[in-house]
């Protein structure tokens, strides 16, 4: 049975728990190193299947309609190809509809959609849309992660609490956005969960 995962969103973090494919003590030497060999040999052969399952099940995720910067997606896989997807998403039709896409992707036997739907907020709506022109507008550093299509500083905002998620180049950008964020009025709380891509030298 192949095993599955995925990712997040721009990112989607993705988890893989290996199965323990030991046999049973053989009484021949050359029948136990054969098995080794073959145990060897799936081995890779999973791996590569799981690579190429994460690549395809986040091009589903990251293609659904409407997600956006103000949704997150993440999951992991268990070694009996069940998929667990969280994550927070402004519209229900998005969670639904990312249960549905993971489900069709070959060696994917399960899935569990624990993905959150955000509650209907007109302040957080505000919110959300002062946060993205505090760190994309033209004059920021921050303004080509905003030219992306779907951006990679996803803004999750729930009940006027804010959660930076994503992947940013380097720990002064993760920094900066902080900042920007904590400097929108009307916010609760901010988080900085960015991930850096490439860790600053010493």
């Amino acid at each position: 049975m192949k095993r599955v995962l995925f990712t997040t969103f721009a990112i989607v973090a993705v988890t893989f728990a290996s199965v323990s494919t030991l046999a049973s003590p053989s009484p021949q030497k050359k029948g136990k190193k054969a098995k080794l060999e073959s145990k060897s040999s799936r081995t890779a052969t999973e791996a590569r299947d799981l690579a190429y399952l994460t690549k395809e099940i986040r091009k589903e995720l990251v293609t659904l309609p409407y997600f956006s910067v103000f949704d997150w997606l993440e999951g992991n896989v268990e070694p009996d190809g069940t998929v667990y997807l969280r994550g927070q998403v402004t519209r229900p039709t998005l969670k639904k509809d990312a249960g549905r896409r993971v489900e069709k992707v070959e060696g994917v036997d399960r899935v569990i959609n624990q993905i959150e739907v955000l509650p209907l907020s007109p302040n957080d709506d505000r919110l959300r849309r002062a946060v993205f022109r505090e760190l994309f507008n033209f004059n920021s550093p921050l303004f080509r992660y905003g030219q992306q299509a779907v951006p990679p500083i996803h803004i999750i905002i729930k009940n006027g609490r804010l959660t930076l998620k994503g992947v940013v180049a380097n720990r002064g950008d993760s920094d900066l956005a902080n900042i920007k964020a904590r400097g929108v009025s009307g916010l609760f709380e901010v988080k900085n969960e960015l991930k850096v891509e490439k860790l600053d030298k010493e």
